[in-house]
């Protein structure tokens, strides 16, 4: 059971899709936003922030997912729960960072969209955010709600347009973040009420899209459909249609495909994922962590 209470809330597999198979010590840069400040023999300082590590040990947490009932503790969630979507969502996110018009897989589709619906909530970030949303103060009542509220965010963004972009141009490659599943609105910024205590903006309002880097060199974009078709409306209005629980359908024929960023615009998506991350952001080389010194 002990294998299965240090929990990987950015499965290890994902990690790798951010370090190519020539890097032969298969580590990458990472990165502390927040380092602790600690004390030892009557100095104080602060633990070294930027770290060289391999996936084993990045983006984990110890018992993130163990419930307790008294004396006994239960990792069935880690074990059944998150086994069955990662063990899916590796082979969907594969066939998404692959797609290629004509290409059809509704299961690979379905799967793909748990997953990435169930990211979005296990993080530590999404966590204390789902925990404000659903009212939920008790760990083992959360874990259980949140394997109920799996596909909560599925029928919004599968009526969004999807873009699949490519950053294979670009001297920089996409930052992994410890909130991977990233939101933006661009009328929310870092510090309003909107990003603040773990929050991010609602899906279901018309200006939020939603940046998945699928891996090193190829992200989703979701962009509401009602934003695309006004760009200049009001961004914290809700979408039409913004309920959660609901049937939807999707065009595979509508995913957009070729586009190629330059460094600059990869730099502008780093930028986000670094300002949205909870704590830790990782990337292949030093330099792409800090995009703030490079974009105004």
């Amino acid at each position: 059971m002990s294998e299965y209470r240090r929990n990987h809330y950015v499965p290890e597999w994902f990690q790798h899709r951010f370090i190519p198979g020539s890097v032969k010590d298969r580590k990458f840069y990472y990165l502390d936003l927040h380092p602790d400040k600690v004390e030892s023999n009557g100095h104080r300082f602060t633990r070294k922030a930027l770290l060289h590590w391999g996936p084993d040990r990045c983006f984990c947490q110890s018992d993130l997912y163990t419930t307790r009932f008294g004396a006994i503790e239960s990792t069935e969630i880690e074990q059944k729960f998150f086994g069955e979507i990662d063990e899916a969502g590796a082979n969907a996110v594969k066939y998404l960072a692959e797609f290629e018009h004509p290409s059809i897989d509704n299961k690979a589709f379905y799967d793909f969209l748990v997953f990435l619906s169930t990211q979005k909530i296990r993080t530590p970030k999404g966590l204390n955010a789902f925990a404000q949303f659903v009212g939920e103060k008790d760990k083992n009542r959360l874990l259980f709600r949140m394997q109920q509220f799996k596909q909560m965010h599925c029928a919004i963004w599968t009526e969004c347009i999807w873009s699949i972009v490519s950053a294979k141009k670009s001297e920089i490659k996409f930052l992994l973040s410890d909130h991977p599943v990233t939101v933006y609105n661009p009328r929310c910024f870092p510090a309003s009420i909107y990003c603040r205590s773990d929050r991010d903006p609602p899906i279901w309002w018309n200006g939020t899209h939603t940046i998945f880097p699928l891996q090193i060199d190829k992200a989703l974009i979701l962009t509401n459909l009602s934003w695309a078709r006004n760009p200049y409306g009001n961004a914290k209005k809700e979408r039409p249609n913004p309920h959660l629980f609901r049937r939807s359908v999707f065009d595979f024929t509508s995913i957009q495909t070729g586009r190629e960023l330059d460094t600059k615009e990869v730099d502008k998506i780093n930028l986000i994922i670094k300002k949205r991350a909870k704590r830790y952001v990782a990337a292949l080389e030093k330099e792409w962590l800090y995009p703030e010194s490079r974009v105004k």
